[in-house]
């Protein structure tokens, strides 16, 4: 941080002692989350190293992956619909859906109200792989959690909810934002009819 000298402020050395125990707070907090996240990333290296995940052994393209989780996140999903969600055009997705039908990963179907849309789903082939995928770390989790103590335990659990608790209220800060911004976008301007 560098050589501080005292200088008297309105507040005076009590406000000075407030202001660096602010700072040492930030800082110890910024180090803090910079072990967490530390952390984090060895154990995802070390999950990773796990060549028994369903992800090794799927042979899928990363399009075609973002595809099927795409369809486990929205279900059946309109041709154009998936195609803008995946960031490409028509033909490029035809081509893609063809291979993951031929995988029996998808299927193609007629739009029960406009025969002219195909709709996009997941076969429960299609849904066992992203299941499995999504859940291939759990075993290895579960096994590492096994090895704490209560206490531990505990704390991890405790440290869980409130990284879920954030989560939540970021996601819903970000929807709340989005929500107000299409609603003044939605309004007509002063004047207009």
């Amino acid at each position: 941080m560098g050589v501080r000298v005292y200088r008297p402020s309105s507040g005076g050395p009590t406000t000075a002692i407030r202001t660096l125990q602010k700072e040492w707070a930030l800082s110890e907090k910024e180090q803090l989350i910079a072990e967490i996240m530390g952390a984090q990333i060895r154990l995802q290296h070390l999950f990773a190293d796990d060549r028994s995940d369903p992800l090794f052994s799927s042979h899928l393209t990363m399009s075609q992956l973002k595809i099927l989780l795409l369809l486990t996140r929205h279900g059946t999903m309109a041709g154009g619909e998936l195609a803008r969600m995946v960031g490409v055009g028509a033909a490029a997705l035809s081509g893609m859906i063809d291979r993951l039908v031929v995988q029996d990963l998808v299927t193609r179907t007629e739009d029960l109200h406009d025969r002219r849309v195909r709709r996009i789903g997941l076969t429960r082939a299609g849904r066992d792989l992203i299941d499995g995928i999504i859940t291939a770390g759990m075993t290895k989790q579960r096994e590492l959690l096994s090895r704490l103590t209560a206490e531990e335990l505990a704390v991890v659990s405790q440290a869980s909810a409130i990284l879920v608790r954030e989560a939540s209220a970021a996601i819903e800060a970000v929807t709340d934002s989005l929500v107000a911004d299409l609603t003044e976008r939605a309004r007509p301007e002063s004047g207009q009819v």
